[in-house]
């Protein structure tokens, strides 16, 4: 048994289902609407990175050899 499997599968699958999806149909105001809720994900995966950094550079600073 691989360790692995028992992983929660990563979130990959929607975005390249969104990538590949015809934006032919929407309209103006159909995309603006998609920009905006794409640039609210933007701008919490930035939210995420920062906090994972800042927790990263605390642990680091805890046991850093001094």
């Amino acid at each position: 048994m691989d360790i692995d499997e028992n992983l929660p599968l990563r979130g990959t699958e929607p975005l390249k289902q969104l990538l590949r999806e015809d934006l032919d149909p929407l309209s103006i105001d159909e995309l603006k609407e998609r920009i905006e809720q794409l640039k609210s994900e933007i701008a919490r995966c930035e939210s995420k990175i920062n906090a994972a950094s800042s927790h990263r550079s605390a642990a680091d600073a805890l046991f850093r050899k001094g």
